[in-house]
């Protein structure tokens, strides 16, 4: 029985002037359930006869009950919704889509303002769900029916993107960008956005870059220690050779890019001739000249596209180059030969460690012989990001030892030794870090001068050798001793460092004890440490 008056058929539902409600906004109807139902703005729902008892029907009726929206069924024959959809769809649409345009802008507005690196839009069968990643957690900020991600989606990549090809396309993976400034948040210089279908709809990741990056050319601010600094500063003052950085996806190695090239140019004076090749641009560097992608149609025609435009910078009269990342053969051979013409190279590369980019580049098909060369590869940097605790709320470990399992404490009383009185964890949040317990992140890097020495173990198949030659004759800190000494420092959060490098382990951290550290671990730690070290040593002659 129905709880509400039925009203009388209209001829023409529109005549009477109320606006379509179910077409967007609040109250949106799916493109399934418009095939039955239409809400106007006076309350009216208009019904198909014979569907009263349709699922999308009585799934539509009680979205709007639960919602608290007042209605009056008003059946009508099937045809009457469509052309009353039909009637409004001129400036329902384009009021629609200014709407949604405006609601995406709204979007990254908040985005900047919680400082997140990365939007997610997951449309599923259902509904929508939008996401942020503040300090590399993803938090849910809202729920929105599945019409709406949709019509998000593609006002998103249909209307604010740059490529040439703009129709949003939900069964097929997707990249974009979105670079005109008219459309950012004055804190934004751009945002990479990648589409995939997903197995009950699709997702959206939008990656915000920031214009404020380039603010700073030091890179100890990042994280970077002293040592970290010098050598880095060398690598720039070296005229020609390859400095390479490795990490995986959002671990801030366009960032140190960006930091390194401004402070090179900076201190230049404006006489270096900096040239990037990006795909696309992500910051701007001031006094670079950056040139981007275009154009490029299937990865094979980019990667071919991406090539040339390295090989035609060597030819602009170059003195350094930045090539925004070695992901391929093509990429890799064009990199090497850019380095061993003469100029200074940067670029960035996938590896699990600064040694590993060797193995890296050898598995892109260069040969061994031509990258284990110090006069060609001159650099290897790996780095992470690990949460920076708020110095106003973070806890003491020790007092705080019950939040903490067992097994991480082991191995912390292992590593830190007395050191482990200083650690920190993450507090409960204040009105300093907005309640999130962390102010942001730092880097935990490894950063290696490469010598012919070092080359020589590489060559010869002696990893274990050439690891132990870093550590105690060029005084190297592995990415993991790194993470302990901010550990110790209790800037950093065992569980979270834990989370970017694995367990904190005094072998893999000790392996240049021999050369004394910032803080002493406990006594006992060091017969081990030093048999690892010739365990190392013995491995190496073996292989």
């Amino acid at each position: 029985m129905r709880t509400e008056p039925v009203l009388a058929r209209p001829e023409t539902p529109a005549v009477a002037g109320a606006a379509v409600l179910s077409r967007q906004g609040d109250f949106a109807a799916s493109a399934e359930e418009m095939k039955f139902v239409c809400l106007l703005a006076d309350g009216r729902l208009l019904v198909a006869d014979g569907q009263a008892m349709n699922a999308h029907v009585l799934s539509y009726c009680a979205r709007l009950e639960r919602m608290g929206r007042p209605f009056q069924r008003v059946f009508t024959r099937i045809d009457k919704i469509s052309q009353t959809y039909q009637a409004d769809s001129g400036g329902a649409a384009r009021l629609d889509h200014s709407r949604m345009q405006q609601t995406a802008k709204e979007l990254l507005n908040t985005a900047c303002q919680q400082r997140a690196s990365d939007i997610h839009i997951r449309v599923r069968r259902f509904s929508a769900e939008i996401y942020f990643r503040v300090h590399n957690d993803l938090v849910k900020v809202s729920g929105h029916p599945r019409d709406f991600g949709e019509r998000l989606l593609a006002t998103l990549y249909g209307a604010m993107t740059t490529v040439s090809d703009n129709a949003y396309k939900p069964n097929e993976r997707q990249d974009a960008s979105i670079g005109d400034r008219d459309k950012l948040p004055e804190r934004l210089y751009g945002v990479r956005i990648a589409t995939a279908p997903t197995g009950e709809g699709s997702v959206m990741v939008l990656r915000l870059l920031y214009n404020d990056a380039g603010d700073e050319i030091d890179v100890r601010p990042l994280g970077f220690s002293e040592e970290h600094a010098a050598l880095l500063q060398l690598f720039k003052e070296q005229p020609q050779g390859m400095n390479i950085i490795s990490g995986p996806t959002g671990s801030g190695k366009s960032t140190t890019l960006q930091r390194l090239l401004a402070g090179e140019i900076l201190e230049s004076e404006g006489k270096l001739h900096v040239i990037t090749v990006e795909d696309p641009i992500e910051y701007p560097i001031e006094g670079a000249v950056q040139t981007s992608i275009t154009n490029a149609g299937s990865e094979d025609e980019r990667s071919r596209l991406y090539s040339a435009a390295i090989a035609n910078a060597m030819r602009l009269d170059p003195d350094t180059i930045m090539i925004g990342e070695v992901r391929d053969r093509a990429s890799a051979q064009s990199a090497l030969r850019a380095a061993m013409t003469g100029h200074q190279v940067w670029t960035t590369v996938h590896a699990n460690s600064a040694m590993a980019v060797i193995d890296r580049l050898v598995d892109l098909g260069l040969p061994l012989a031509m990258v284990a060369d110090h006069s060609v590869v001159s650099g290897l940097v790996s780095q992470r990001l690990v949460k920076l605790l708020c110095p106003h709320c973070k806890k003491n470990l020790q007092a705080h030892r019950h939040e903490v399992g067992e097994a991480l404490l082991a191995r912390l009383q292992r590593v830190l030794g007395a050191a482990i009185g200083q650690a920190c964890i993450a507090g409960d949040g204040c009105v300093h870090c907005r309640q999130h317990g962390t102010i942001g992140r730092t880097v935990v890097a490894e950063v290696i001068a490469t010598d012919a020495r070092f080359f020589e173990h590489i060559r010869a198949g002696e990893k274990g050798l050439a690891m132990a030659y870093w550590l105690s004759e060029l005084d190297g800190k592995t990415l993991m001793q790194h993470a302990i000494d901010k550990v110790a420092a209790g800037s950093v959060d065992p569980r979270m460092a834990e989370r970017a490098v694995g367990h904190l382990n005094v072998a893999e951290a000790w392996r240049g004890a021999r050369h004394g550290r910032e803080w002493e671990p406990g006594a006992a730690c060091m017969p081990a440490v030093l048999e690892r070290l010739g365990q190392l040593g013995e491995a190496g002659h073996a292989a």
